[in-house]
């Protein structure tokens, strides 16, 4: 899809919460790329009440009136129902993993507890972003994104290809290099501990290595400093930080792969 304002192809444009435009990274800001709605946007927190475009569901957001309450995280219904349409195509890519094994009713245990785990680990990595982002007073939801979603549903048909990204959290708000650096690096962060956290029990149990390799991997995928990636972001606010956290994830992809032998 290319971006309505500079029209580079975008291969996971942002869309504007407030005109309902996808635009590319760059331009995914309300100011800039001209957004007619941008008085929106540009409300106080207190007074702001915003109604997306209409699509196929509907809500309103309104936003907290105290500081101390804009810390809250909140989630509207939209959000909750793309956010379960998200674990379910999760879950089923998880299960996807051991064929049509006939399993033990024990071992069918193990994989149900093994899909819910790859469900958590991915929506781990997205609320991480929105629970960042909404820290820092910006406006921040997870979106179910049509070529996301049919990546991931191969993912479940297909013996080798093993995609999930049926989505992504969309961040809307003034910020600065450092801001967008911390939200972007939460979530690949996220993976790095979840896959240290699975390495122990991946020596014994055999199922427990995908989850390592699954996190490393969307940690070091993520964190490549190239377009709308979080490694873009995070590198161009602090390269140390992101040295050190690429640096982490590839070294538990490579033992993870190694133990996979």
């Amino acid at each position: 899809m290319k971006c309505q304002k500079c029209d580079m192809n975008t291969f996971l444009p942002f869309k504007c919460p407030y005109c309902g435009g996808h635009f590319c990274s760059d331009h995914r800001m309300p100011e800039r790329h001209n957004c007619p709605r941008i008085g929106q946007a540009r409300l106080p927190r207190e007074e702001a009440k915003w109604s997306p475009p209409q699509e196929s569901f509907k809500h309103t957001v309104s936003y907290p009136v105290s500081s101390q309450q804009s810390k809250r995280i909140l989630f509207s219904i939209r959000e909750t129902v793309h956010l379960a349409v998200a674990a379910l195509l999760a879950v089923s890519v998880g299960l996807s993993l051991f064929g049509f094994q006939k399993l033990s009713s024990a071992s069918y245990l193990l994989v149900l507890i093994f899909a819910g785990i790859f469900a958590v680990s991915f929506l781990a990595h997205e609320l991480a972003h929105k629970i960042v982002a909404e820290q820092h007073g910006l406006w921040a939801e997870f979106r179910l994104n049509l070529m996301g979603m049919i990546l991931t549903l191969l993912s479940i048909v297909t013996p080798y290809l093993k995609f999930i990204s049926p989505g992504a959290v969309i961040v809307t708000g003034t910020t600065d290099k450092k801001t967008a650096g911390k939200i972007s690096v939460a979530g690949p962060t996220m993976n790095i501990l979840f896959a240290a956290l699975f390495m122990p029990a991946a020596v014994f149990l055999p199922y427990f290595k995908y989850l390592v390799v699954f996190n490393s991997w969307i940690a070091v995928f993520n964190l490549i400093p190239f377009g709308v990636l979080d490694g873009f972001k995070v590198f161009n606010w602090n390269k140390k930080i992101w040295a050190l956290a690429f640096a982490a994830s590839a070294v538990l992809l490579a033992i993870s792969i190694w133990f996979l032998r």
